[in-house]
């Protein structure tokens, strides 16, 4: 009985074989395990790019975070000069007011000096004039002075 079963399944096969079906069925077959093959591969290679992707994301991320310290610092410096704006316009103008009072003092000093200068030049050509009054008088004078004379010899 087995030889029979045997021989039917050998009938069987080549009358598959002879009509293409078993051809059919080898090439669904082999086309099966290329495309599992080529899904298996894909799956590799995504779980290859996995870490890529999570560390672009991660660097997308910190740059995100960067981007919005950034922005938060300058709103902040913003805030902090418009805050401290009147202290400066105060600061500046006590500045201006105290240089200018320095400028006036220097000033006052600059006069002081000319007019303490001029009372010098003025005393001096005074004591000048005085003196050549003096030896004018001297010179006018028709009594001989013996008391500045030599003495005979």
């Amino acid at each position: 009985m087995n030889k029979i079963l045997d021989f039917g399944r050998k009938a069987l096969f080549y009358a598959r074989v002879l009509s293409g079906y078993e051809e059919r069925r080898i090439r669904s077959y082999r086309l099966m395990c290329e495309q599992r093959l080529k899904q298996a591969e894909e799956q590799r290679l995504a779980i290859k790019k996995l870490p890529e992707q999570t560390i672009l994301s991660e660097v997308r991320r910190m740059v995100e975070e960067m981007q919005n310290l950034n922005k938060q610092l300058e709103e902040t410096e913003a805030a902090i000069e418009e805050y401290f704006k009147p202290l400066d316009q105060e600061a500046q103008r006590l500045m201006k007011t105290q240089l200018e009072g320095e400028e006036r003092t220097m000033k006052q000093m600059m006069k002081t000096m000319h007019d303490q200068a001029m009372l010098d030049i003025a005393d001096e050509e005074r004591k000048v004039k005085a003196q050549i009054v003096d030896t004018d008088q001297k010179n006018k004078d028709p009594r001989p002075n013996t008391q500045h004379l030599p003495p005979p010899t």
